[in-house]
């Protein structure tokens, strides 16, 4: 069994055919959070995820890209990418709070910051992120964070949050990309690190993978982007991530059901699933 902790079904991608997908990683042992990045697809993820009994689940939040309306480019391929014209948003903690709240939810993502699309508004994503951290910590649910150039703000938030008395944030930095320091500091706060398909086709994380906790590891497909190897050129989904795993597994050199065991036990842990 495997859990594949960062998913998007509820994207266009998966218009024609998210039941078969799902359908195809539930038959292969596994599990996976359907992801929000606005609340039109936090909504979609919710309702996705009430139509399973076991095995999917959903996270909602306001991504930092969707702040305000741009182009962005977001690759599918190694030298392939698609763009995507977001649609701007303001965080409305009452429209979030009532879908949070659902038992099909179990966190509060993807939230975050990102420079490298972003790199104007960063006080704006701060505010936002900080309204969804106190909406985590309302419900009591951990988040999923993306960050994109942006890990010493990041780390700087989250190390603040905790001395100004506020409860202490539990959740995942998902398809990491800062580095081993940074890392380090995140594994000394408490979260988990998310790594997925880029493992496959680039070796800047070797090191990360190799030295962190496995207890601390979360594995995750970010579908439908970042395809793994050997499906490099083709959609990503859930099923795919037997292979970020069997990457991990020959990084550590241990064997891939360590890996799918370990994994595993850590995002029931941190999902509560």
């Amino acid at each position: 069994m495997l859990v594949d902790t960062h998913a998007h079904l509820n994207f266009s991608a998966f218009r024609e055919d998210s039941e078969k997908a799902a359908r195809r990683a539930l038959q292969s042992g596994v599990w996976f959070i359907n992801v929000g990045s606005q609340i039109d697809t936090s909504r979609r993820a919710v309702k996705f995820a009430k139509d399973y009994n076991e095995g999917v689940f959903a996270a909602v939040g306001l991504h930092p890209i969707h702040l305000k309306q741009q182009s962005v480019r977001e690759e599918v391929d190694e030298d392939e990418f698609i763009e995507i014209k977001t649609r701007e948003e303001k965080f409305d903690p009452e429209k979030y709070i009532e879908l949070a709240r659902d038992p099909k939810v179990v966190a509060i993502g993807e939230i975050g910051l990102d420079y490298y699309h972003n790199a104007q508004n960063k006080n704006l994503q701060r505010e936002a992120l900080l309204e969804q951290l106190n909406l985590a910590e309302s419900v009591n649910k951990p988040v999923i964070l993306h960050c994109r150039e942006a890990h010493n703000d990041l780390l700087e938030i989250l190390k603040n949050w905790t001395r100004f008395g506020n409860k202490e944030i539990r959740g995942v930095v998902h398809s990491f990309s800062g580095r081993w320091s940074q890392a380090r500091e995140y594994l000394a706060m408490g979260f988990y690190l998310g790594f997925n398909g880029i493992i496959t086709f680039a070796r800047d994380y070797d090191r990360i993978v190799k030295e962190a906790p496995l207890d601390r590891l979360v594995v995750e497909t970010d579908c439908p982007y970042l395809t793994p190897i050997p499906f490099r050129g083709k959609r990503n989904e859930p099923a795919y991530v037997k292979y970020v795993a069997e990457k991990v597994a020959e990084i550590r050199n241990i064997s891939v059901d360590e890996v799918a065991k370990a994994t595993t036990d850590n995002a029931r842990k941190l999902f509560g699933i």
